[in-house]
This record gives C-alpha cells, sequence and structure tokens, in this order.
C-alpha cells in the first residue's frame, strides 16, 4: 500500500521518513512517551533511524502497520505520531503519542478521529481498537475524546520492559461517528436476570 497524506483543520497528517528521523528522536526523549508506550529505553538515535527509514516504510508497503507523523503544516513541526496496526481483515488497533511542548492541544484528538474515519471509508475497517496500560490516563483521555467507548480491563495483556500488565480496551467503530458498517452490527442484548 502506498503512503497516504491526510489534512485537519490544523494539522498535516504523513508518513515519516529520513528527513524526520531526528524530531523523532527528540520527541522520544520524553520520560512519559518511554514509560507508556513500548518504544525502547533509552531511546537511541539508531532506534529512530530503524524507525524512520525501514519499520515504518515495510508497514506502509505490506500493509501491516500505517504510521502517520502528526505535523503542524506549516514549518511541519511533529506534534506527535499515531500508527494503525492491522489486526485482523477488519480491526485495527491504534496507538499514539504527543511531543511533550504540544499536549493539551487536541492535536492526537484530531488526528485519532480522522485516522479512524479514513480506516472506516477507505480500508473497510469496522472496529479501531485502543489500548493502554492501566494507570495511563491522558491516553485514555484521547480516546474518550475522540469517541472510543471503554470496554474494560484486560488481565496481563501487554508487555512492557519485561513485565505482563492489565490494559484498559476501548473500540470505535463506524457507527460512533456516522458513518456505515461494511456488515451489519447486532448488539447484543442485556437480558434481565
Amino acid at each position: 500500500m502506498e503512503p497516504v497524506t491526510l489534512t485537519t483543520a490544523r494539522l498535516l497528517l504523513r508518513t515519516v521518513g529520513p528527513q524526520d528521523t531526528e524530531a523523532v528522536h527528540a520527541a522520544a526523549q520524553d520520560p512519559d512517551i518511554q514509560r507508556w508506550t513500548t518504544i525502547p529505553s533509552p531511546y537511541l538515535p539508531e532506534h529512530a533511524r530503524s524507525f524512520t527509514q525501514e519499520i515504518v516504510p515495510e508497514g506502509w508497503a505490506n500493509g501491516s502497520m500505517l504510521t502517520f507523523g502528526l505535523f503542524l503544516p506549516e514549518g511541519e513541526e511533529l506534534v506527535g505520531m499515531l500508527g494503525l496496526t492491522m489486526r485482523s481483515l477488519s480491526t485495527a488497533e491504534i496507538g499514539f503519542w504527543a511531543a511533550k511542548e504540544h499536549r493539551g492541544n487536541g492535536y492526537v484528538t484530531e488526528g485519532t478521529v480522522e485516522v479512524s474515519r479514513w480506516a472506516f471509508t477507505q480500508l473497510s475497517v469496522d472496529r479501531v481498537e485502543w489500548r493502554a496500560e492501566v494507570g495511563n490516563r491522558p491516553s485514555r483521555a484521547v480516546a474518550e475524546r475522540a469517541g472510543f467507548v471503554i470496554e474494560g480491563t484486560l488481565r496481563s495483556a501487554i508487555i512492557h520492559g519485561g513485565v505482563r500488565r492489565d490494559a484498559w480496551v476501548g473500540a470505535l467503530l463506524p457507527s460512533d461517528l456516522g458513518l456505515p458498517s461494511t456488515a451489519p452490527y447486532l448488539p447484543a442484548r442485556v437480558q434481565p436476570e
């Protein structure tokens, strides 16, 4: 699959490449990004090079992981990173982080809604899942502001720093954004006990 560029009212969402290696490396030095995401820690220049020059292009080429840098259009300053990992034919998992100096502006929420809308309308995805380690309240706040419904806690669902940890899980469906699904959805009806 060829990389796609999307835009919102305030953002340019495009793939990252060699020209973005330094910006990715600098942003990933933030202890919060290293604490809550699965990037290597410490995050070295060679990690950023591998990410921008190998991992991201390969993910787009084989359609397994579609990564977008979130940039301010003027000057293309990196404000965050967002990726969709294809889990099955119609399900993708979204992950994201915001550069420290750009948190609190709603950029990641805006990017999450736009990429999810694109996945629903262009990739025939019917469910975008979000997972975060229990306690990662900023990530949960972004997911909730983007319209994700928090579905619960998965025990021992994430490995971080060699330790299994519990994860919150949520999902966004096309209907949550007023879009049709590729297949009919029949929600469960809870029976009174």
